[in-house]
């Protein structure tokens, strides 16, 4: 990651040399923080920023620049359910937009942490890794019924629209009159698997091997911030697999695919190889880290 820093900066050191956009840029992104720097278009006008949240929850925030910046305030992106509007003028930079958009995060924390207790307590129906910008669930109600739950991220613990599918209509029915006749009993005080269950009078199913999943904890990569690999093929027997390896620093204790961490290890000059292991150093506490690359091959 150091090394990283040092080509990205040698580079943006070239460019704001040639014009006074460039140099604007630079300065402005030195005073954000290097570290924070996660992708950097060639001419500067794209590029993203490495964000955390007051519970650790890592954020992607995308900037688009136009050449009349700072004229023109950039165009943003990230994973979140709305963007907030930003208050720009002539005067304003990057290190005011990075304050806003944390404020936007610490304003969406109830919306996540309600949704996390979702994903984490009852079983979401074809969502290895729901998107931080969806407020819908589709849960499993029973064998042949699911309920669409919509949560209102302005205020998440507040009645959600519900509605009931299957392919069993009476099933599904009941379980819609179930809903209109209790949903009054919903309270804020209580969790959203409590509030459902009760309304719903019965068990919901539970995740698949809840128990294997609260052994091992499910955490963000620190390279590709999923906390699955991607379905694919060609990943063969790695396809959706969670992170795998921990840099045994406990001041950093972050966690990689091993297959990403053997990427980005590949992608570092000064990484050494002996055999079958990669030697390099963790991405963020820059500790030494060992990686067998037969770990990671594909199938």
């Amino acid at each position: 990651m150091m090394m990283k820093e040092s080509i990205e900066r040698a580079r943006c050191e070239e460019l704001a040399k040639s014009s006074s956009f460039y140099r604007k840029v630079y300065s402005e992104i030195e005073e954000v923080g290097w570290e924070s720097l996660r992708r950097l278009g060639g001419d500067l006008t794209l590029f993203s920023f490495h964000i955390l949240d007051k519970k650790g929850r890592a954020h992607i925030l995308g900037l688009q620049l136009h050449r009349d910046y700072p004229k023109s305030p950039p165009s943003l992106s990230s994973d979140v359910p709305y963007m907030f509007t930003l208050e720009w003028s002539t005067t304003s930079s990057l290190k005011d937009v990075m304050h806003q958009f944390q404020k936007h995060l610490d304003s969406l924390q109830e919306f996540w942490s309600v949704m996390d207790v979702i994903d984490k307590s009852l079983c979401v129906v074809d969502a290895k890794q729901p998107s931080r910008a969806s407020p819908i669930r589709r849960i499993r109600a029973g064998k042949d019924c699911n309920i669409i739950a919509h949560i209102n991220f302005n205020d998440p613990k507040s009645l959600p629209e519900c509605r009931f599918v299957g392919t069993e209509p009476i099933a599904v029915n009941n379980l819609h009159m179930l809903w209109r006749r209790n949903s009054k009993k919903w309270s804020k005080e209580k969790s959203f698997p409590e509030n459902l269950e009760c309304i719903l009078a019965t068990e919901l199913p539970k995740p698949l091997g809840l128990q294997v999943e609260d052994d091992h904890q499910q955490v963000e990569c620190g390279i590709c911030y999923a906390q699955f690999l991607p379905t694919d093929e060609e990943l063969g027997a790695r396809s959706g697999t969670r992170t795998d390896y921990t840099c045994e620093n406990i001041s950093c204790n972050k966690s990689f695919h091993s297959l990403c961490l053997t990427d980005w290890l590949r992608s570092i000059t000064t990484t050494r190889q002996s055999f079958d292991v990669l030697f390099g150093n963790c991405p963020y506490c820059s500790d030494p880290v060992a990686v067998k690359v037969n770990m990671n091959k594909i199938d």
